[in-house]
């Protein structure tokens, strides 16, 4: 199929002229980070180590005088981690406030001396200031008397992005993926070209172009995939191998994406939108938004009883525009339907849209994607998930090998030069590319048969 540019796998991402977007683990670009998981209790006790640790190297004077060093040597001495802690709740959480206790007198002697002004720069300094605010909670009684606490969620825990994890990574995070997929580290986006070999033949030829990695983007793990999706366009055009069409899963896109990239870069985004997210779509019974027409000319909006909208507000929600229909309480109260369509007892139905370029071209995307021919070019998409799993098996992407999300990035990226050096020698050498987990049975096979 002819292209006039490449395509591309991406984040996983593909492309035939395209990029398209793939993952480690369940559709995910997951990646481990390089340190031990910590509970909130376990990182303040490791982080009043990790200064403890740096002191006693930089600074032993000062710390003999500052602490009980047989007392804080049987506390700090080995990792909180590599021990077992107290059985019952109240007594772990006796030693979670020890914990607080003994950091907040830590830093507080650090910045009192003023021989050794420099030690309050050091970086676990911050990092233990920082673990004692999103950990503890320190309120006054009505005596007078200050009395440390560990926060709950009611008493405003930062979050996750926010939230330092470990005190000698302080790039990563705690992520999640619905109710089965939790890690601690980042995300690896991956984009690759797709261009298709000759019809009827599995593996390229000379004169064919191999497919190859065109951009490495590394995250922290709490950034969502429908934020990277513009960078990563970005980078491309700057480096002059935009694709034509860029296959994506569904975690990446939004109507509104898909339009900035057709209209900023003349990319075409093959990837399903969501679906309509409303109680009532998702349960499958009621009026869901597409029930209802939507006049932009008029600026009203119809039922699927027959009523009109008695106004049509601009606003911007969450930082993006959005249009608000709302019904008149007369019109909305007394309908028959009324329970197929709000679950307010006193209130109107007040169904939202985007803008009309941006609502168009959802509505002819989702309408699109019940195609066979659509389904049939979005299995393109499929060929990252064998990029992935040739990344996490040969060049052990799944976990970090280093600190830091700099460190991790250029980890990824020699990783990505060695994983394009292996295409172009299966390329030369005209063998068959593997990129999963192939029998030396299934080789063989595939070898007498070329």
């Amino acid at each position: 199929m002819h292209r006039k540019v490449p395509a591309w796998f991406g984040p996983g991402a593909v492309g035939k002229g395209a990029a398209h977007s793939g993952n480690l683990a369940n559709g995910l670009p997951v990646l481990i980070s390089a340190v031990r998981d910590l509970n909130r209790s376990e990182l303040a006790g490791e982080s009043v180590r990790a200064l403890v640790e740096v002191l006693a190297a930089v600074a032993p004077g000062f710390l003999a005088g500052a602490v009980d060093l047989t007392d804080w040597s049987r506390r700090y001495g080995p990792r909180v981690s590599s021990w077992s802690g107290p059985r019952t709740a109240a007594e772990r959480e006796k030693l979670t406030e020890q914990y607080g206790r003994d950091g907040r007198m830590l830093v507080e002697a650090v910045f009192a001396q003023t021989r050794l002004p420099w030690l309050r720069e050091l970086p676990q300094v911050a990092v233990l200031c920082t673990v004692l605010r999103q950990t503890f909670l320190i309120q006054t009684r009505l005596d007078g008397r200050e009395v440390m606490r560990r926060r709950t969620d009611d008493d405003g825990v930062p979050p996750g992005q926010h939230r330092l994890a470990s005190p000698y990574d302080t790039d990563a995070r705690w992520a999640a993926k619905g109710d089965y997929l939790f890690w601690l580290g980042c995300k690896l986006h991956l984009t690759e070209t797709c261009d298709d070999p000759a019809e009827g033949r599995a593996v390229a030829r000379r004169g064919e172009n191999p497919n190859l990695i065109t951009d490495v983007l590394t995250t922290d793990a709490t950034v969502p995939d429908s934020r990277v999706v513009e960078q990563i366009h970005d980078s491309l055009v700057a480096c002059g191998v935009a694709p034509h069409e860029h296959y994506l899963d569904s975690g990446y896109p939004s109507a509104a994406g898909v339009l900035h990239a057709r209209d900023k870069h003349g990319i075409t985004m093959i990837t399903p939108l969501l679906a309509d997210t409303s109680a009532q779509a998702r349960a499958g019974n009621g009026y869901a938004r597409a029930e209802f027409a939507f006049d932009y000319d008029m600026r009203t909006t119809t039922c699927p009883q027959g009523r009109t909208s008695s106004s049509w507000t601009d606003c911007v929600q969450y930082g993006t525009p959005k249009i608000v229909a709302t019904f008149a309480k007369d019109t909305c109260l007394p309908c028959p339907a009324r329970a197929l369509c709000t679950t307010s007892k006193r209130g109107a139905r007040q169904p939202t849209v985007p803008p009309r370029e941006v609502y168009e071209l959802q509505q002819a995307n989702r309408a699109a994607q019940n195609s066979r021919d659509w389904q049939r070019d979005y299995k393109r998409r499929a060929g990252i998930e064998g990029t992935m799993n040739q990344a996490a098996n040969t060049v052990g992407l799944r976990k970090a090998r280093y600190r830091g999300l700099k460190k991790v990035e250029l980890e990824h990226c020699v990783a990505a030069a060695a994983l394009n050096l292996t295409r172009l020698d299966a390329y030369f050498t005209n063998h068959p590319l593997d990129r999963g987990h192939t029998s030396r049975l299934t080789r063989l096979e595939a070898a007498l048969t070329n």
